[in-house]
């Protein structure tokens, strides 16, 4: 079979890992690298030539990899604010595009990527790899072989200590500190609600009607800042940050279900996503679980529960489980490819991205507005009443005994 050639937009950490995870793939080439650092771009490179021996092609104008006739593919992995411009020129130009997770920046951004889809038909993906971990496929999968009854509430967060990443991201180049300086939002809503979405069946059979957010002071950052004087650019000291440091965000669903999220990446804590299901006859939380009729928690690891485990993760190899955050890279990798060369739906599409991403703005302007609700809209043209569900994987139906 020949190779199937990649082309990375953004290499800076995240392009890097995503360079790793591709060239895992026997049958993927990475054949060009483009930042717009040339220096980020040359150091892939080298990394890339290390591993197979060829130096792929060097550029920092995306505008050069869409236009090449040996690419057949292109992940964007850049800053935040160029995901949804990137996406569009790349359908434009035929490039099926898989996109990295971010929050959308208008209304407008996310109405333009479906219209673009919709007119090229080019193949889109929203790489939201918590879609594909362990833990929510499993719950998942117990939630469609009716463990957990009728589903009420969902609950999750991106809590994720990043202030020396913020902090220095003009001595890194980053991205997130002009963000936690000018926006004030759930600036990274797809871990936890990706997870969610796709369980209570968002844009099939489902939607997201409305929503309302909170932010609580900004305090973390300018604290950090001081702890650091003598390491952060004196340019911070005293400098006050828009971004509130814990964002809670209540969407309410179709069906009646609601969703919180949390925003937490400014204090000091430990990382956990918080993925909870509440349902009429059980709840869970990340891994422990508690069904009806029972008075302790069950860890889902217990035999009973193994057989709701979906392929992916119960043939999991130690080797897969290297290619990029414990696994879930290699398996959203893998589909996008297929689902290209098959011609196939792909996981996570347009629809998803859209509807996910618009958290964002939505969250900055109710904040604003002292927590006044906002309309989520409607992407799909109300198509999402006859969509059929369709999970990210294959999940086991169990037979009743």
């Amino acid at each position: 079979m020949e190779k199937f050639r990649m082309g990375i937009i953004g290499v800076g950490n995240r392009g890097r890992g995503l360079q790793f995870t591709l060239l895992a793939m026997d049958d993927v080439e990475v054949v060009v690298l483009c930042d717009e650092y040339l220096d980020k771009a040359e150091y892939a490179a080298s990394e890339n030539e290390e591993r197979t021996g060829k130096r792929p092609k060097v550029t920092t104008d995306y505008h050069e990899v869409l236009a090449m006739d040996d690419v057949d593919g292109v992940v964007v992995s850049t800053a935040w604010e160029p995901h949804v411009t990137i996406a569009i020129d790349a359908m434009k130009a035929g490039k099926p595009v898989c996109v990295e997770v971010g929050g959308a920046y208008s209304l407008n951004d996310c109405f333009n990527l479906v219209r673009t889809y919709e007119e090229t038909k080019t193949p889109f993906m929203f790489l939201e790899n918590c879609c594909f971990d362990e833990t929510e496929l499993w719950v998942t999968s117990m939630v469609r072989n009716g463990l957990y009854g009728e589903i009420v509430h969902c609950s999750g967060a991106y809590a994720h200590d990043l202030r020396e990443e913020i902090i220095f991201g003009k001595e890194n180049r980053h991205y997130r500190l002009r963000n936690y300086l000018n926006r004030n939002c759930e600036n990274y809503p797809t871990h936890e609600l990706g997870p969610i979405a796709k369980l209570l069946g968002i844009n099939r059979g489902n939607r997201m009607v409305s929503l309302v957010s909170m932010a609580s002071k900004a305090a973390g950052l300018e604290a950090f800042v001081k702890s650091r004087k003598d390491r952060v650019d004196p340019e911070l000291q005293g400098k006050k940050f828009m971004q509130g440091d814990i964002v809670t965000t209540i969407i309410k669903c179709a069906h009646g279900e609601t969703i919180q999220l949390r925003l937490d990446t400014s204090l000091p804590r430990v990382y956990d996503r918080a993925f909870t299901v509440h349902g009429t006859k059980g709840y869970s939380e990340n891994k422990t679980m508690c069904l009806d009729g029972e008075e302790r928690w069950r860890n889902m690891r217990e035999d009973q529960f193994k057989k709701y485990l979906p392929d992916c993760w119960a043939m999991m190899t130690e080797e897969g489980k290297r290619l990029g955050h414990g696994g879930m890279d290699g398996i959203e990798f893998r589909l996008f490819v297929d689902c290209v060369r098959n011609g196939e739906e792909m996981p996570i599409d347009v629809y998803d991205a859209a509807s996910w991403m618009c958290i964002s703005c939505l969250t900055e302007t109710s904040i604003a507005q002292g927590g006044m609700p906002q309309e989520i809209p409607d992407f799909t043209h109300g198509e999402w009443i006859r969509r059929p569900l369709k999970d990210v994987v294959p999940l086991p139906v169990i037979e009743e005994e």
